[in-house]
């Protein structure tokens, strides 16, 4: 994209692109390489970087490199201190539930089993029903897939659900529930935790599938973005389902 193209003011813009290119450098950069990353001229560059290093945002070597100065560790502190998951994840289920009318929930593991942390459902007369704070198991359902999945589990079911990223479950935890599930990762995408999206079984049909999983992609990935991660995985065109039968099991 290009820098007029980019929203809100282009200096600021043009600061922040200098900051983002010492995520992968410890041992500092130079003015080269920070043009080879930035696109931006070095003039433009040394004009930034002194501004930067006044507000200690970046320090300047005696060798002319630059390294990332002590405000940007001060400020990563108050985060952490400031930071709850609910304040950031509540929304983001709020509004898949109202554009899904279905419950959503984010899962954690915890051993063996996995835990809901929070959830959100639709005053319907029939809708999945999970209490925050439950245990259930892990290897069922389709946010225990997502876990396991990113845990490093291994075989075809694991592999297909990481290059996809999503997991879908039908009447495994209950024989009356399906489930469409997707990872949502933090900074250096390392998995927060399994964002779910619980339907009753019967009406969980192809149409609804193709509705849903396109919303429950979308949230995993605004989450993805507002807890620092790359969202990248979430776009569209999404794989086909793996081995998927949509139609209810027999009773037989």
């Amino acid at each position: 994209m290009k820098q007029q193209d980019d929203p809100g003011v282009a200096s600021v813009n043009r600061a922040l692109s200098i900051l983002m290119a010492f995520q992968d450098s410890v041992g500092g950069m130079t003015l080269a390489e920070i043009t080879q990353a930035t696109g931006l001229y070095h003039s433009t560059i040394l004009r930034l970087c002194e501004s930067l290093e006044h507000f200690r945002f970046l320090k300047r070597l005696e060798d002319g490199r630059y390294m990332l100065g002590p405000m940007p560790f001060h400020l990563g502190t108050i985060y952490q201190a400031s930071f709850r998951l609910q304040d950031v994840a509540l929304p983001v289920l709020r509004d898949l539930t109202q554009r899904t009318q279905e419950t959503a929930a984010l899962y954690v593991r915890e051993g063996d089993a996995r835990v809901c942390l929070h959830r959100v459902e639709q005053p319907r007369m029939v809708r999945m029903n999970v209490r925050e704070g439950a245990r259930v198991e892990l290897d069922k359902g389709a946010a225990g897939k997502v876990l396991l999945a990113w845990a490093g589990q291994e075989g075809e079911v694991f592999d297909h659900v990481r290059q996809a990223h999503y997991a879908v479950s039908l009447a495994e935890r209950d024989s009356e529930s399906a489930a469409i599930a997707c990872p949502v990762f933090g900074v250096g995408q390392k998995l927060v935790c399994a964002l779910s999206l619980g339907v009753p079984l019967y009406r969980f049909d192809t149409e609804a599938f193709r509705t849903c999983l396109p919303l429950v992609m979308e949230a995993a990935g605004r989450l993805t973005f507002d807890l620092g991660g790359d969202p990248a995985g979430f776009a569209e065109p999404h794989a086909k389902p793996f081995k998927l039968k949509l139609a209810r099991p027999s009773r037989a």
